[in-house]
């Protein structure tokens, strides 16, 4: 049996990763600052892990054999700048540095689709669509660039490391709750993202049930130790979060995607998973079509 630490455990996408990797014969260590890790937990630890001997400890307590890092602030401009910036970075830092100074095999750390730079107040256009993950980088925020400096964190410690490295990129990630109506990280529900295109149009209409992220990252850690290490994924749902084809909406929301939004046809999303599809044999099983409740 594989003992795989959870950070963040308690959080939107937290919780479901913990119950499908309990199902799946995982020994789930659940660590969060905060309570609601899933009872599903063979263990659960309150702990900050933005102090580095705090880190230390709970690994050496545990010794994990994957490590899978979602704890972060989730969501832009909650908290001051200052904060996000510095809550995101040492907690990559020291996951990744614990990690690897103590033998943990394996180490996926969470980054965000933010970080290609959507959304800035001083203009935003892609270079192409659909989004994969060699398009360029653009953070505009504290909180976008904090999960661009995680990925160089986790990238710089795999170049010399034994242990396997990887981060992803998930969607607007909705847990199973939300499908009944349960409000969003945005505070809208998924009905009212549908009804009015200006509030999903903000994330270009990306959007992952948090059961599919679970999904990829058991794929992922399977697939590891076969990789390159320091590899990063996009995950997303296999169509948009929106009515209407988004060869249409896109430029109707976010004028300066013209020109680009006409290479989705149909339901199509704006970025690709294609590359977790090749190298991890993982595709999203759900949708909002298939989920949202009537």
């Amino acid at each position: 049996m594989s003992r795989t630490l959870v950070t963040g455990s308690a959080g939107r996408l937290g919780r479901s990763v913990v119950s499908a990797l309990a199902a799946a014969g995982h020994e789930v260590i659940g660590v969060d600052s905060v309570p609601g890790t899933p009872g599903d937990a063979a263990a659960t630890l309150p702990a900050d892990l933005t102090d580095l001997g705090e880190t230390y400890e709970v690994f050496a307590r545990f010794r994990p054999d994957a490590v899978l890092h979602l704890a972060a602030i989730a969501t832009p401009f909650s908290r001051s700048d200052a904060v996000t910036f510095r809550t995101n970075t040492a907690l990559a830092f020291n996951v990744c540095d614990a990690a690897v100074a103590l033998g943990i095999g394996k180490v996926v750390v969470a980054s965000s689709p933010t970080v290609v730079g959507y959304g800035s107040p001083s203009g935003w256009a892609p270079a192409y669509l659909p989004i994969d993950e060699t398009h360029p980088t653009q953070p505009w925020n504290a909180y976008n660039l904090s999960k661009l400096v995680a990925e160089e964190t986790m990238r710089s410690f795999a170049r010399t490391a034994a242990t396997r490295l990887a981060a992803f990129r998930p969607c607007f990630v909705i847990a199973p709750e939300e499908w009944a109506g349960a409000p969003t990280q945005s505070g809208h529900t998924v009905t009212e993202r549908l009804d009015q295109p200006e509030i999903a149009g903000v994330s270009l209409f990306n959007y992952l049930d948090a059961r599919d992220a679970a999904d990829l990252l058991m794929a992922l850690l399977d697939r590891l130790p076969g990789l390159p290490n320091g590899e990063v994924f996009f995950a997303g749902a296999a169509d948009a979060l929106a009515r209407e084809p988004l060869a249409e909406l896109l430029p109707r929301v976010i004028p300066s995607t013209a020109g680009f939004a006409e290479t989705l046809t149909g339901t199509s999303p704006a970025f690709t998973s294609a590359k977790a599809e090749r190298l991890l044999g993982w595709q999203a099983k759900r949708s909002w079509r298939t989920e949202l409740s009537a």
